[in-house]
């Protein structure tokens, strides 16, 4: 490792454990870590293209920590799991869950999504709306037409009642939808032959 990647800073850190030293309890472990984790399931049928040997069976995961650590930071933290022998910063984390379950790669074994693991406070429900923000768009469009909503207010408390996890959306993208409702409104005014 070199001293210029020793030296970076991140707030998402990737790691390797292999199972044959990992502890069996390496859930408990990471929950004592206090720190939200997301792990892939056992990556045991992957093959090593260049020896066409089966891989040692491991499991890839990420730490998402509140603030920016250091690589010798991270290294001291999951110790417990027996020394991580591969650890890297996270530029995409939508790309590490891809990868966990080899999503993007057809040519590697495929993995089953359910068997992701994550714990610490992780919301993975959260995680996965935000992956789809066309989806959850129109699914907060659905709430407006569904119910039949021209007040942004009402927009509001029904989104608070159906899908916390839109919130945070609907706070993004405030304006958007407020327009959309507005057009719902006046435009309902409009074919009654209002002004």
């Amino acid at each position: 490792m070199t001293k210029k990647i020793k030296d970076k800073r991140s707030s998402k850190w990737a790691f390797l454990i292999y199972k044959e030293s990992a502890p069996q309890n390496y859930q408990q472990v990471l929950e004592r870590i206090h720190v939200p984790y997301m792990l892939s399931p056992w990556h045991d049928k992957d093959i090593d293209p260049k020896t066409k040997k089966l891989k040692k069976a491991h499991k890839h995961g990420v730490l998402y920590f509140d603030t920016l650590k250091s690589y010798s930071q991270v290294v001291e933290l999951l110790k417990p799991l027996k020394g991580p022998k591969h650890i890297e910063i996270v530029h995409s984390t939508t790309g590490m869950y891809d990868y966990f379950v080899h999503a993007d790669s057809p040519s590697k074994e495929p993995y089953d999504k359910k068997d992701i693991e994550y714990g610490c406070g992780f919301n993975i429900s959260k995680f996965l709306d935000s992956q789809d923000p066309v989806g959850q768009i129109n699914e907060v469009l659905s709430i407006i037409d569904d119910k039949n909503i021209s007040e942004f207010n009402t927009l509001v408390n029904a989104i608070r009642g159906e899908n916390t996890n839109l919130l945070e959306l609907l706070a993004s993208k405030t304006y958007f939808f407020s327009k959309y409702v507005d057009s719902r409104r006046y435009g309902k005014n409009i074919l009654r032959g209002g002004k």
